[in-house]
């Protein structure tokens, strides 16, 4: 039996309890691969269990230092502590070690982007976008950035992209209201975006905030 495959269904299907017995024989029965180790600290991460899962994944790098997931696993614990040099420091390891996918440059890119470090974190997000182009949540990231870059140009056919995508993503009008209130100096193309970021989420304060402030200037 393969004990991880076991504990992943487990733990997908949200048995955490047989997950951790399944991660346990695995770990029993191959105490030298980090396989066990990495996913028994994945477990601990979604039970909030982060002192433990620490371990685990510590314990997994013993092993072996180019565990792409364990690297990875650890800077989710870091990023959600707040922690984001520790974890950049993390998402970077994981991704020199391959890791796949986008997610280590998205998450590498965002804890850049919380320790105000947005030059930095402009190509990862970059790379995130065009590993996974249709991913929302990365695409309006990387539109941020370029943004708060002051990459204007790059970053409306983004967020209007995200519209066409779905005309009520409040957080892309938002933003494009920003863009637009910050590069034109008609307010009614921002002011449109703003009131129907809105009109989606009635208690979107950033919103009414920035078209309280462009309508007393005009």
């Amino acid at each position: 039996m393969n004990w991880n495959e076991t504990g992943i269904h487990a733990m997908h299907t949200g048995d955490y309890k047989e997950a951790a017995k399944a991660f346990t024989q695995a770990i029993e029965q191959e105490p030298e691969n980090e396989v066990g180790y990495i996913n028994f600290g994945n477990l601990l991460a979604i039970m909030n269990d982060a002192e433990r899962a620490e371990r685990f994944f510590q314990k997994a790098l013993t092993l072996n230092e180019q565990a792409a997931t364990a690297y990875y696993g650890l800077a989710n614990l870091y990023y959600n502590q707040e922690r984001f040099e520790e974890a950049a420091k993390l998402y970077e390891r994981a991704i020199r070690a391959n890791l796949e996918g986008a997610d280590g440059h998205y998450m590498l890119s965002k804890s850049l982007q919380m320790t105000d470090e947005r030059k930095l974190a402009l190509p990862y997000a970059q790379r995130a976008h065009e590993l996974a182009p249709e991913d929302a949540e990365i695409t309006l990231h990387y539109a941020i950035l370029l943004a708060s870059n002051e990459l204007f140009a790059e970053a409306k056919p983004l967020l209007e992209q995200l519209l066409e995508e779905n005309p009520e993503h409040a957080d892309a009008h938002y933003n494009l209201g920003v863009l637009f209130a910050l590069t034109q100096e008609d307010p009614e193309p921002a002011l449109h975006h703003l009131d129907k970021a809105l009109e989606i989420e009635p208690n979107y304060d950033q919103a009414r905030y920035m078209a309280d402030m462009i309508r007393l200037r005009n």
